[in-house]
């Protein structure tokens, strides 16, 4: 995943080198030289991560954090300090001014690559919860908001160091839930959904801490979990793909007591942030936005988020496609079973869906037996892949329907497209996937057909040679035109 960097620092010299290592590894690079020009920037671009020098003429990098932090505009803009102080009062000062992490100088390439690509994922996800609850709130959803929760935090700390262990359970408990574990086993027991955060040591002998955070980001009731590492100074290796994994935070030891408490409360105040959006979300939907059957968005809300989509598409150059897809001989199933069945086959249909795409993916009823996944930060290679994976989802096991349990063979099409930047729409991107479909259906149905700007299609499996094939059953491959 690449991401836009903002880099900020009065001396040249120290731009053009972090300029170079991120372009290096794929980034976009903006740059500004003082304190105005960097709140400037990040107003009118909104970059995913800003690095940020502290020491700076006229107004330094504390000041220059506050009032990102206090501009609704850039209040979710990770913003990384990098500074040659290492002493903890400045940590904790950037800390309490919004900062969300530290980078030493000379900045370590490894912690700056990693910390940037957690910190735009971290970014990505809040943008896309806003996104969701901004359209919720132009039907008139607003008025369902939630209280914020002020109570303690449940928290998990994983550390088989029994003096350690003591003493952060010192420092969190009077204002925190804590639970210690010493081994990950444990950890899976005590996790629920109350739980706010996780600690976990990576000195960890029993049980690997890095496995527990792929297992908890690879499930839905656990994706989101704030997870804080702690690591031994000479343990960079492992930090850095921690954060890779999905960890959010992590300290160095000696832990520091005021620090441990900022970066838990960061943690915390996120994650209450991010629930208290997704519950509004939740709750602020309206038969008017979803559809009744299924669950799922309906075609009104569909159209809303494509227009925001494609315009954040223009302005901030990421990637997007959509997947259009219908039931085949939908209506033999109707006419042989039964319209009940039928609907029992859609429910099931958006079920299996739900599971066949990420959190992010927004996946929608367009009418009848069609359906949409919008799929952000995706291009059109990866978005086929996923199409695939979600034909084989549905062709593989049959629809069980009925009280009696009657087995349904359930097939699909899939039309896949990206969005063009610059000139594109959503009525010419579903027009795309919609022609793709058309082509999947006229090639024998049970297959998918990927179309861009060009209207050319292609196929997954034959990406590096052709440009007019359809993926088939089984995986297969046929001419579109002579299909057709």
């Amino acid at each position: 995943m690449s991401a836009r960097v903002l880099v900020v620092d009065d001396v040249e010299a120290n731009v053009k080198l972090l300029e170079a290592k991120l372009s290096s590894e794929y980034f976009d690079v903006l740059s500004a030289y003082n304190g105005r020009s960097a709140l400037e920037i990040a107003d009118s671009e909104l970059p995913d991560v800003i690095l940020l020098d502290v020491m700076m003429p006229r107004m330094d990098g504390f000041e220059v954090c506050r009032r990102l932090k206090a501009n609704p505009r850039t209040a979710d803009v990770p913003v990384v300090m990098v500074t040659a102080l290492s002493d903890v009062a400045n940590r904790l000062r950037g800390l309490e001014v919004g900062a969300d992490d530290f980078l030493t100088k000379p900045v370590n390439d490894i912690a700056l690559f990693a910390r940037v690509r957690s910190l735009a994922r971290l970014k990505r996800m809040m943008e896309e919860w806003r996104l969701r609850e901004g359209i919720c709130g132009r039907f008139g959803g607003r008025d369902t908001a939630l209280a914020e929760n002020s109570g303690p935090a449940r928290i998990i700390l994983i550390e088989e160091d029994q003096f350690a262990a003591a003493r952060m359970a010192e420092i969190l408990r009077p204002s925190a839930q804590l639970v210690i574990c010493q081994t990950c086993a444990e950890v899976q027991r005590q996790l629920d959904g109350d739980t706010e955060l996780v600690i976990a040591s990576l000195s960890t002998p029993s049980g690997d801490p890095l496995l527990l955070v792929t297992q908890c980001r690879a499930s839905e009731m656990f994706r989101q979990l704030p997870i804080l590492l702690i690591a031994e100074e000479g343990d960079l290796h492992r930090l850095a793909k921690g954060l890779d994994l999905g960890a959010n935070d992590y300290l160095i030891r000696p832990v520091d007591r005021n620090e441990l408490l900022a970066r838990t409360g960061i943690q915390i105040r996120r994650k209450r942030l991010q629930d208290r959006l997704q519950e509004n979300y939740q709750r602020s939907l309206s038969l008017a936005l979803t559809d009744e059957l299924t669950g799922l968005y309906n075609r009104r809300y569909l159209l809303a988020h494509l227009d925001e989509l494609i315009g954040r598409v223009d302005h901030d150059h990421i990637n997007a496609a959509i997947l259009l897809f219908d039931i085949d001989h939908f209506k033999q199933v109707n006419d042989t079973y039964g319209h009940a069945a039928g609907d029992e086959v859609l429910r099931e249909l958006a079920s299996r869906t739900m599971n066949s795409v990420r959190s992010v993916d927004l996946v929608a009823r367009l009418g009848g037996e069609e359906f949409v996944v919008v799929m952000p930060d995706t291009d059109s290679i990866i978005a086929t892949a996923v199409a695939e994976r979600l034909r084989l989802a549905v062709a593989r096991e049959p629809f069980i329907v009925g009280a009696g349990g009657v087995k349904v063979a359930v097939t699909v099409s899939i039309g896949v497209t990206a969005a063009a930047e610059g000139g594109d729409c959503r009525d010419q991107l579903l027009k795309r996937a919609d022609d793709a479909l058309y082509d999947a259906k006229a090639a024998g149905r049970n297959r998918i057909v990927t179309r861009l700007a060009e209207l050319r299609p292609i196929a997954l499996a034959s990406l590096a040679q052709r440009n007019d094939a359809t993926i088939g059953p089984n995986g297969t491959q046929g001419r579109t035109d002579s299909d057709r």
